[in-house]
C-alpha cells in the first residue's frame, strides 16, 4: 500500500537541514583536515614566512586538470546511480513475478483433498520465503526466523547448508508445478507461464549479484580520490595569498562539494546494505507479505461466493 508519506513532496528547507541519509558527518573529518591545513598556512603567510609548494596552488585552475576531475567525477556518480537503479529494478521484477505467480497458484491449481491445500498455501509461503532468502543472500547474512517459519524443517537444513538459498527455493517451486502437472491439477499452458516467471525471479536474482560481485575497478576508485585530494590540498596555496582567512570558509565549501559527491557515488555503489541510502529491502518484503495475504483472501473470498451460486 502506497501511503500519503510517500507521495508527499519532501519541503525544501527541511531536505537542506536534513542529517538522516547526508553525507556530512562522513566527511567532516575530511573537511576539518584541510580548514585546519588553510588555517596554518595562512597564519604562516602573515608572519611573512615562505609558503612552499605555492606553485601546487596552480593546478586548481589548470583546464586540464579540471576538465579530467569533473569527467571523473560525473561518471563514479552516474555508474554508482546507475547500479542503484538497477537494483530496484531487480526487486521490482520480484514483486510483479511473485504477484502473478501467487495469482496463478491460488487459481490455476486445482485441490480436492487437505493435503493438496495445503501444499497450495506452503507454496505460496515459499513465495514470500524466496524474498527474504534473496534479501538475506544479497546481505550475507545467515537464515533467521522469519524464514524458518515459512519452510518445512527439513528444507531449514538445507538451506542453512546452501550457498544460494534463492536458488534452492526457486527449485522447491519449480518441483511443486511439475508434480501438481504430473496430478493433472495444472495445465500445460499454465505451467508454461509459471515457468516463465520463475525464470524471470531468477534472472532478477542474478542481476543482483552482478551488482554485487562486480565492485567499481580499485584504480578507478583510488585514481579520482588522489586527484580530489590533490586538488583539495592545493586549493590552499591558491586561495590563502589572495583571501587570507576568508581562505577557510572557501575551501571548506569546495571541499564539501567534490568530498561530498564522491560520498554519495560511494554509498550508492552497493544498494542492498543497511544504511538509510540502500535500497528498503525489509520494506519489500513487507510489501510482498502483504500482496499474497490480500491475494489469499481475494481468492478465499471468489470461492465463498462460488460456492453459494
Amino acid at each position: 500500500m502506497i501511503t500519503s508519506d510517500k507521495l508527499d513532496k519532501p519541503d525544501w528547507l527541511s531536505t537542506i537541514f536534513q542529517v538522516k541519509g547526508a553525507v556530512l558527518s562522513m566527511i567532516l573529518p575530511r573537511i576539518l583536515f584541510f580548514c585546519i591545513l588553510t588555517a596554518a598556512l595562512t597564519f604562516i603567510y602573515l608572519q611573512g614566512l615562505p609558503i612552499y609548494l605555492e606553485k601546487l596552488g596552480d593546478l586548481t585552475t589548470n583546464v586540464i586538470y579540471n576538465l579530467i576531475l569533473g569527467l571523473l567525477i560525473v561518471f563514479r556518480t552516474n555508474t554508482s546511480y546507475e547500479r542503484f537503479w538497477e537494483g530496484r529494478k531487480a526487486w521490482g521484477g520480484i514483486v510483479v513475478n511473485i504477484r502473478n505467480l501467487a495469482q496463478e497458484i491460488l487459481i490455476g491449481i486445482t485441490t480436492s483433498t487437505e493435503k493438496e491445500i495445503q501444499g497450495k498455501k506452503q507454496a505460496l509461503n515459499l513465495l514470500l520465503a524466496f524474498a527474504i532468502a534473496t534479501k538475506l543472500h544479497l546481505r550475507g547474512d545467515q537464515v533467521n526466523d522469519r524464514l524458518e517459519a515459512l519452510v518445512e524443517p527439513e528444507q531449514v537444513a538445507q538451506l542453512k547448508d546452501s550457498k544460494n538459498r534463492p536458488l534452492d527455493i526457486q527449485f522447491w517451486l519449480r518441483t511443486y508445478l511439475h508434480q501438481q502437472l504430473k496430478l493433472k491439477n495444472f495445465g500445460d499452458a499454465q505451467l508454461n507461464m509459471t515457468t516463465g516467471m520463475l525464470n524471470n525471479l531468477t534472472d532478477s536474482v542474478s542481476g543482483c549479484e552482478r551488482i554485487l560481485t562486480t565492485p567499481i575497478p580499485i584504480t578507478y576508485r583510488v585514481y579520482l580520490k588522489r586527484l580530489i585530494l590533490i586538488y583539495c590540498f592545493g586549493l590552499p596555496f591558491r586561495l590563502v595569498p589572495e583571501m587570507t582567512w576568508w581562505a577557510i570558509p572557501i575551501v571548506a565549501v569546495v571541499s564539501f562539494l567534490l568530498l561530498g559527491v564522491e560520498e554519495v557515488a560511494r554509498e550508492l555503489e552497493n544498494p542492498f546494505g543497511f544504511d538509510v541510502n540502500d535500497l528498503p529491502l525489509d520494506e519489500l518484503c513487507d510489501v510482498i507479505e502483504g500482496n499474497l495475504e490480500r491475494v489469499s483472501s481475494l481468492h478465499g473470498q471468489t470461492k465463498e461466493l462460488a460456492s453459494v451460486s
